[in-house]
């Protein structure tokens, strides 16, 4: 009985480490590459000899982990370093997942984190000359400078027609996380065309590389274009609205009255001080020991306010306001009707593009090295585990071994510290800026996209205006929606003649004219004031 037990504990024992050993053999053959850094990349990854390249790689801990890492060293430097894999990796079957991790250990204020993924060098390319211009098949990871914070997605793919490869951009990336914690950043390459953005094992952004609207340009160009040898007709009429030609101007209409004139009826207040200027000789003043009569001319105290009109409605000479005119027209305008000859708004007609082409999926380029090419005003940028891999479960499992554990260290000691400095508050800002970040991230705001994080980065440096700032973003993307539910206003067809809308555009170009006017002769009645005004005497040399 003993002897049987022992049997079928020792053929559980086997099938269980045949089992380890195919499932390793299995993730094995699922990782088409991978870098720890966990040794000195000393000899594996070959640094940029190019001259502009001066920035310097070291290899490095994670701040606060025993983890090491490849680590931007210096500011204000640009970067590039390449690894030649060991067998090159075709993206055109089946899943295949891009991911690695990089930390702003000092934040990133201008500069990028994002991998290149090269081309073989047959396409013209050396370790020791890699640079910008070198080959490559996709771009991703983060890049953050100014209007621009976005996760990169760039796809280098060559025209079937021109033979020319060309860079379309992914619409609506994710943006960079705003913080100095480790992420890790995943790409989903599918078989049905579809990219994925992961951020930290959230997906940020889903595309697919043949939709019209997801890249920029599109892969696959437009079956018509506007003809370029098409002219609008010299008689083609645009204009919605002209002035009324048979309208005159009124006989009473005085287009030289004033804006402005003297109110007769005013009266001077009881109690004005006619002979008291408005501003006195500081009586606590005194002349600097340093004052040289010859050398600086003689000096004088400066003016304070006369403290004896703060007590009286005015000083020194009174005069009558000035009121607004009611004869006052200011110049006439013939009011605007209909056009009788408008056609509406003209464009070329369209015709097939010589260039469009058919794509059933993208023509992927093979990838062979891994390059970092970057330019920053930041040190402290440390990058870690990259994969290559061709299963997305493989790629979960490292973010759950080697990013989630830091990860979860450096969020918990962030926390302790924005709880000592502030009681608590930093850390409520914070949720509410990371909720706000994820806002941005809305793929309607589209071109809004860029003025909402711009706002968002202001304000994370002032945050005194969290309230407002979150009232801001709440109108952005309120008004945004509602013009997306009701739409805008419709354009008139091409090469059609279109009954334009009436309204009464007339009273409006008139009273626009009139303010404008007004505002005008505001400015030129200051000009003549400070004009006027007598020059302020010199109190000190000027040094």
């Amino acid at each position: 009985m003993e002897e049987s037990k022992r049997k079928i504990c020792a053929q559980y024992g086997l099938l269980l480490l045949a089992c380890c050993f195919f499932s390793q053999l299995y993730a094995s053959s699922d990782v088409k590459f991978y870098e720890s850094f966990d040794e000195a990349f000393d000899g594996r990854w070959i640094v940029s000899e190019k001259e502009e390249y001066s920035g310097v790689w070291k290899h490095a801990k994670s701040e606060g982990h025993d983890d090491y890492g490849l680590l931007v060293s210096e500011k204000a430097r640009k970067y590039a370093i390449v690894k030649e894999l060991d067998n090159v990796v075709d993206l055109k079957d089946g899943t295949v997942v891009l991911q690695y991790e990089v930390r702003l250990q000092d934040g990133l204020e201008c500069g990028g984190a994002y991998l290149k993924y090269l081309r073989p060098q047959e396409a013209g390319w050396t370790a020791k000359g890699f640079d910008n211009e070198s080959p490559y098949t996709i771009m991703f990871g983060p890049d953050k400078c100014g209007a621009t914070n976005k996760v990169h997605f760039i796809l280098k793919h060559k025209n079937p027609k021109s033979g020319e490869y060309v860079e379309h951009h992914l619409k609506f990336p994710p943006s960079v996380p705003a913080d100095k914690l480790t992420h890790v950043y995943t790409a989903v390459l599918k078989p049905d065309n579809d990219v994925l953005i992961l951020v930290d094992g959230e997906e940020k952004k889903k595309a697919n590389f043949l939709a019209a609207d997801d890249f920029e340009p599109p892969l696959i160009p437009a079956e018509t274009i506007p003809d370029p040898e098409d002219k609008m007709p010299e008689d083609w009429d645009e204009r919605a609205k002209i002035p009324d030609p048979d309208a005159k101007k009124p006989d009473d209409w005085d287009e030289d009255a004033p804006m402005e004139i003297v109110d007769e009826e005013a009266e001077k207040p009881d109690g004005w001080l006619d002979d008291e200027p408005e501003e006195v000789d500081d009586p606590e003043a005194t002349k600097p020991e340093d004052w040289d009569d010859e050398e600086d001319g003689e000096w004088e105290a400066p003016k304070i306010d006369n403290p004896k009109c703060a007590e009286a409605p005015g000083c020194g000479e009174w005069k009558r306001p000035m009121i607004r005119n009611p004869a006052y027209k200011g110049k006439w305008h013939a009011p605007l009707i209909d056009n009788p000859n408008y056609k509406g708004i003209w464009k070329p007609r369209d015709i097939p593009n010589p260039d469009y082409f058919e794509l059933v999926k993208p023509n992927f380029e093979p990838i062979a090295a891994i390059g970092i090419e970057i330019w920053t005003m930041q040190d402290g940028i440390l990058f870690d585990n990259i994969l290559i891999a061709s299963d997305e479960k493989v790629a979960e499992s490292y973010r759950k071994t080697t990013w989630k554990p830091k990860f979860d260290v450096e969020k918990e000691k962030q926390k302790a510290e924005e709880e000592a400095e502030s009681g608590g508050l930093k850390g409520y800002q914070k949720v509410v800026f990371d909720l706000l970040y994820k806002v941005a991230d809305v793929p309607f705001l589209g071109e809004h996209k860029a003025k909402v994080l711009d706002l968002l980065e202001k304000a994370e440096k002032q945050p005194n205006i969290t309230v407002g700032v979150v009232v801001s973003v709440i109108v952005v993307v309120f008004s945004v929606l509602l013009k997306l539910i009701f739409g805008g206003k419709k354009q008139q067809p091409a090469r059609a003649s279109a009954e334009p809308e009436k309204t009464d555009v007339a009273e409006t170009s008139t009273s626009n004219s009139q303010a404008a006017e007004e505002k005008e002769e505001q400015n030129e009645d200051a000009a003549a004031e400070d004009a006027a005004a007598a020059p302020r005497r010199r109190t000190r040399r000027d040094n």
